[in-house]
């Protein structure tokens, strides 16, 4: 059995699918989490019953990709039960998707999510009442506590069943349907599809577009309006019948002061520098720690083996590719991992993309596009991936643009493993303070060389909550497993390559080859250089190779602090890592990819030849 979870963005479909499946998903208090289904298996008395949690969307007419992979879903023979997600709180509006999936009149059933969060707005729902209006079985649940989802699957093998309610249209567009019904031998929602220009057969378009040509005439108004009319106000109608009123608990006194621009976007500013202060403190005392206990009881003992050459090379690469990746990368990495969830489930996303509205229309998007921004301090994948939350196509490439230059967690790894550590902590923030100063100027230029039309933002407010730390942990362990099993793996066996290649003699063949770049341009020596292209596999690996190279953790004792800096400002802004570039490709094509990164290599080179001459 196969049953699709549909609902609008920002619901708790995925926090549902987690329980059901105990499939891992990201779950975030902000719209549009989940980008593409997710499927998951379970079992319940001897049925194997398989889960597909599908993108949030509002409604099931537009041609976004979420609302063309909804439908498709619905529309397939695949679809045999509906779990309808809707969010108490906002009840009515949730409920004018819930109408359009009526309409296919397939066996679902409604889960009545964050019935908590409602009773705090001082809203009751009357499910029984809701239950019968609908026709389906109405299943109140707290997802984030686990709350009665254990009732979801009895109901859907036992309870599922087709709705009753029926949306009344105005009576010229019945009267169109059953024509079509009639005449062309339909289904209801094909008739309404039909009606609205839906359709691939000709006769049943002509036939279509010469009923909705004389109902617009009549009304003055499109028919799609005047369908999403009707269900509006059927919508409405059964909130009026299901919903009670009482006064709210306090929240809307603290809502107001972080929406507002003063103290809003000062403490915008304050969480984001305090952030990174933290990761900085927190990862430095951490580096330190694990890379001098390896070094005392790994390092130390192996050297005084007396092992013959060659293995004695392969096993210091390989000890420094351990010391790394865990004592220098993994420290900041899942420090960082760890304040972005608490950003994302807390529902402060939302509310810094609208203090940040006015800012980032000067750069050609809209307050939306902060949320790919402060995603893109975590890493420069999902946040990539995040762009479709904007609206138009102008915006999606300038933050495409800009988030490649956003210092992610991996970059954050060099400059606090790197500065921080051997020249300090206010030069590792000027290194902050320059790359945003340049991801702003390089908004600034696009802003006014991209083609298309600047919109206004309209954005759901996700409600203030506060972060579960099994869900924040469960977050920050799902990404940090990614650097566990993909990252640490290619950084050692990389390692063991630059150590053959280093007792054969190849890296100096190839470091004598670049040299004169290096030290001339950057002023770097050419083993620098090599690491900053192995950054290009991923970004912590350039830390991690130069390490290697230089075969030493005290990175301070074979670089001057200038060229500590020049290493940094390079890796930071040199071309994307591939899994980036990857995304870049199927999100705004292969030419665009090849432009970012192109532009991204020559900003590197640029502003590490600028700083060496500044420098030296």
């Amino acid at each position: 059995m196969k049953v699709g979870l549909i609902g609008n963005p920002n619901v708790g479909k995925s926090v549902i699918f987690h329980q059901l499946t105990g499939v891992g998903v990201e779950v975030s208090n902000y719209p549009g989490t989940t980008i593409n289904r997710q499927a998951g298996t379970t079992c319940f008395q001897r049925a194997i019953i398989e889960f597909i949690d599908l993108p949030g969307t509002y409604s099931l007419e537009g041609d976004s990709e979420e609302e063309k992979i909804v439908r498709s879903f619905i529309d397939s023979d695949e679809a045999e039960v509906i779990v309808a997600v809707l969010d108490a709180g906002r009840l009515e509006r949730n409920l004018y998707l819930t109408l359009q999936i009526a309409e296919y009149q397939k066996p679902m059933i409604v889960v009545l999510n964050m019935m908590d969060e409602a009773e705090k707005a001082g809203i009751h729902v009357d499910t029984e009442q809701l239950s019968s209006i609908l026709g389906v079985e109405v299943i109140p649940t707290v997802a984030t506590q686990g709350k009665n989802t254990g009732s979801i699957i009895p109901a859907v093998i036992n309870a599922a069943r087709v709705p009753e309610v029926k949306v009344l249209y105005d009576h010229h567009i019945e009267a169109a349907i059953k024509t079509l019904r009639t005449v062309h031998a339909l289904t209801w929602i094909r008739a309404i599809h039909a009606l609205q220009g839906h359709s691939d057969e000709p006769d049943l378009r002509e036939a279509a577009s010469a009923l909705s040509d004389e109902i617009e005439r009549m009304h003055r108004m499109k028919v799609s309006q005047i369908i999403a009319g009707n269900r509006h106000h059927c919508a409405e109608h059964i909130a009026q019948e299901v919903l009670q009123f009482r006064s709210p608990e306090r929240g809307a006194d603290i809502d107001r002061l972080l929406t507002s621009r003063i103290p809003g976007i000062p403490l915008l500013a304050a969480i984001l520098i305090g952030i990174l202060l933290t990761v900085f403190i927190i990862g430095s005392w951490l580096e330190e720690g694990i890379v001098t206990l390896i070094t005392r009881f790994v390092m130390e003992p192996f050297l005084a083996a007396g092992l013959p050459p060659l293995a004695e090379q392969i096993g210091v690469s390989l000890i420094l590719a351990i010391q790394a990746g865990f004592g220098i990368a993994f420290p900041f990495i899942f420090t960082f991992y760890l304040f972005i969830a608490l950003l994302e489930d807390s529902g402060y996303l939302t509310r810094a993309a609208f203090l940040a509205d006015r800012t980032l229309h000067r750069f050609g998007m809209h307050g939306t596009g902060i949320i790919p921004l402060v995603l893109g301090f975590g890493c420069n994948v999902p946040a990539i991936m995040s762009i479709k939350l904007l609206r138009t196509k102008r915006e999606r490439l300038i933050a495409s643009f800009l988030v490649t230059l956003v210092p992610c967690s991996a970059r954050t790894v060099i400059i606090a493993g790197l500065v921080a550590a051997f020249i300090g902590l206010a030069a590792a923030m000027s290194v902050y303070f320059l790359v945003i100063a340049i991801v702003l100027a390089t908004g600034l230029l696009l802003s006014r060389v991209t083609p298309g039309d600047q919109y206004g933002m309209i954005l759901e407010m996700s409600p203030l909550r506060w972060p579960t730390m099994k869900n924040v942990l469960l977050k920050s362990w799902m990404r940090i497993r990614e650097f566990l099993l993909v990252a640490m793996p290619l950084l050692i066996i990389a390692s063991i390559i630059l150590g053959l290649f280093q007792y054969l003699g190849f890296m100096a063949a190839f470091e004598a080859f670049i040299a004169p770049f290096s030290e001339t341009v950057l002023g770097l020596p050419a083993y620098a250089t090599t690491a900053l292209i192995f950054g290009i596999l991923r970004k912590e690996m350039a830390l991690e190779t130069l390490i290697i190279l230089a075969g030493t953790a005290d990175l301070g004792s074979v670089l001057s602090m200038a060229q500590i800096y020049i290493f940094a400002v390079v890796s930071v802004l040199f071309i994307p890592c591939i899994a980036t570039i990857a995304v870049l490709r199927k999100e705004v094509g292969t030419r665009m990819a090849i432009v970012i990164a192109a532009y991204t290599l020559a900003l590197g080179i640029l502003a590490g030849a600028v700083l060496n001459l500044l420098l030296s």
